[in-house]
């Protein structure tokens, strides 16, 4: 049902019943109701009522006029809330007038039959939420917190233009959807998506491609994409710098629409963002962009859960589910126009469609799909994993061996997915007793990307969720074994210490970061071993020392040098967060409903054409693999 915002409105009028103070505002596609009776549109379901009629989410919030300042909410939710909570942190978002609190014991907070929350809500005028702390503190998501709330009154104002676009009237003409394809298309890397209809252009995805400097960026200057300003959203699968290494772009070049994603992504997304400056910068390459075309970018992020149903342009619904990849990763539904004439695109995102130490397998159930876009990077006739608990013996076995015989092992891991995935086999195989606890070194990101697992616990399978939120010793991230390595004279003191231990260090292809460090140093030594789990794509150091390379040139202290490749090599299948080719065949069969159309793409050219014609023999289904920059008419 389209619907303008005036005719939202009326329906609204119509339902309230008079005598109630309120105005009805925008907070992107949601319905914002603010008024100075927040109660009365609590009872006998109103809002649920209002919501059910417009078909759109409803939020209540509550009027300026009732807010105490924040200095003052601050010293009340201290004398409220009992000590017995252990209230860790408070967090002010003026934007939707809400505070969240961060408790220990979120029970003790609310109290008993809520008493405590209404309290506050009576006290404060600010709309509550109560909230377990995570077990390890987030920096970033400290910073995100404390970067909303010295933008509030912008970010308000950027969130009502938003609602606006959305619930613009409609456009006359025929309707038609078409598919673009931008990055990933035959290769890996700089994944980009443009969906465009007769009324919308959304991106989905803006990554970079790891390897190639002259390949680093999606097709920006294709003439669907410019000017920037044009587009209407973008939809972000999942924090990996391939999905959106390149979104800061888009702010350097004056798009100022929204960012949606799950709240880990929002994280993950911003912590690596920053890293990709500090990397190119290190390296001596100049960045594509800046810190603030990264904080602009922040402003117009729109947290999604999964599940929910949001508009995002006047005729493209989506709704976000579980990819099973890493933390917050998505796989993306659109129901594109009127009931009358309409098309479901599933873009898959990077997944995995198996349960892991991590995370749930691959959701599969859509109300409608008539095109899927599947990744394929390991869709090759050959491309075959072991399963998790294989790929866990494999790593255990490795341990025992390595640490046996006195020697250091060392993984160039992704700081999000493949970290948490190793950290926690070798926490249980430490746990155990088979094997002696060695200390276990994460350098680079890691402890970063661990602490905002910790903080976004309902986006981890039930048993770690449970673990994670009680943390009476059974979290593997708090696990004793597991130390930081806090700056470069700490590494160097790593390097030194002649005992065994085991180091998890970034970045996953070896394109930089500390793992260099570790690789310069410990390569040439024949009791060493390197292990990768992850994957490499063509062109990375990664890539080069699988193909077999003897010796590799490094960099140390601006001299190029030699490194002979002395000690052991071990490649872990497995722990990788993409499904192979078994996998991604279930996948598609396991789809309910079956698509129409299926689209291939992050792949390597051949895999790509291989893994399409599997699907098209398999299913009798129309399958491609465009190339990029092709469109296709969808509907």
């Amino acid at each position: 049902m389209r619907l303008t915002f005036r005719e939202i409105k009326d329906k609204i009028t119509k339902m309230v019943p008079s005598g109630i103070t309120y105005e009805v505002d925008l907070e992107a596609a949601s319905i914002a109701i603010v008024t100075t009776e927040p109660a009365r549109f609590e009872k006998d379901g109103l809002t649920g009522r209002i919501s059910k009629e417009i078909k759109r989410r409803v939020e209540i919030r509550p009027d300026p006029s009732l807010l105490v300042s924040i200095e003052d909410a601050t010293d009340a939710i201290r004398n409220i809330i009992p000590d017995a909570a252990l209230v860790q942190n408070i967090w002010f978002d003026p934007a939707i007038s809400m505070v969240v609190i961060e408790c220990r014991d979120p029970g003790e907070g609310v109290g008993k039959r809520g008493a405590h929350l209404k309290k506050l809500r009576d006290e404060i005028g600010w709309s509550v939420r109560i909230e377990r702390a995570a077990p390890l503190a987030s920096k970033t998501a400290r910073d995100i917190h404390r970067f909303r709330l010295e933008n509030a009154e912008e970010r308000k104002q950027i969130l009502r233009r938003f609602g606006t676009n959305i619930y613009r009237p409609k456009r006359p003409g025929q309707e038609w959807v078409r598919l673009t394809a931008l990055g990933s298309y035959r290769e890996v890397g700089r994944t980009m998506h443009l969906v465009t209809t007769n009324e919308s252009r959304v991106l989905v995805d803006c990554g970079a491609k790891p390897g190639r400097e002259s390949e680093w960026m999606p097709y920006f200057d294709a003439p669907e994409v410019l000017p920037p300003e044009k587009l209407d959203a973008v939809v972000i699968t999942h924090a990996h710098i391939d999905h959106i290494g390149m979104l800061p772009v888009l702010y350097k070049y004056n798009y100022r629409g929204p960012v949606y994603c799950t709240p880990p992504t929002r994280d993950l997304m911003t912590m690596l963002q920053m890293d990709f400056i500090k990397v190119a910068q290190a390296e001596g390459r100049t960045p594509p962009y800046a810190l603030e075309d990264i904080q602009e970018m922040m402003k117009h992020v729109v947290d999604v859960e999964w599940g929910q149903i949001t508009d995002i342009s006047p005729d493209i619904k989506m709704t976000l589910h579980n990819a099973g990849h890493i933390l917050g990763s998505s796989s993306v539904h659109m129901h594109i126009g009127e009931e009358s004439k309409h098309h479901n695109i599933v873009f898959s995102g990077d997944i995995k469609y198996e349960k892991s130490w991590l995370y749930e397998a691959a959701h599969v159930r859509f109300p409608r799909v008539e095109t899927l876009v599947i990744e394929s990077t390991y869709g090759g006739a050959n491309s075959f994993q072991p399963s998790r608990l294989e790929a866990t013996q494999e790593l255990h076995d490795l341990l025992k061996r390595s640490l046996a015989r006195g020697g250091k092992l060392f993984f160039p891991v992704f700081a999000v997915g493949r970290s948490q995935e190793v950290m926690v086999a070798i926490d249980q195989l430490f746990k155990s007793g088979e094997c002696e606890p060695v200390t276990v070194w994460v350098d680079g990101m890691i402890t970063e990307a661990t602490a905002i697992h910790a903080s976004h616990p309902n986006y981890l399978n039930a048993e770690l969720r449970k673990s994670v939120l009680k943390d009476d010793g059974t979290n593997p991230f708090s696990s004793k074994w597991f130390r930081r390595v806090e700056n470069r004279e700490h590494r160097e003191g790593v390097l030194r210490d002649p005992g065994s231990c085991i180091v998890l260090a970034t970045s996953g292809m070896m394109t930089g970061g500390p793992i260099v460090e570790y690789l310069k140093h410990w390569a040439p030594e024949p009791l060493n071993t390197l292990c990768f789990v992850g994957y490499q794509a063509e062109g990375t150091l990664g890539r080069k020392l699988q193909a077999g390379s003897a010796s590799v040139p490094l960099s140390d202290s601006g001299v190029t040098t030699m490194v002979e490749m002395n000690c052991d090599m071990v490649i872990i299948d497995g722990f990788s967060g993409h499904s192979d080719r078994r996998q991604l065949m279930d996948y598609v069969s396991q789809m309910n409903p079956k698509p129409r159309l299926v689209i291939c793409h992050h792949g390597d050219e051949r895999i790509c054409a291989e893994f399409s014609k599997a699907i098209r023999e398999t299913f009798r289904v129309r399958c491609t693999a465009p190339r990029n920059l092709e469109t296709i008419r969808l509907s």
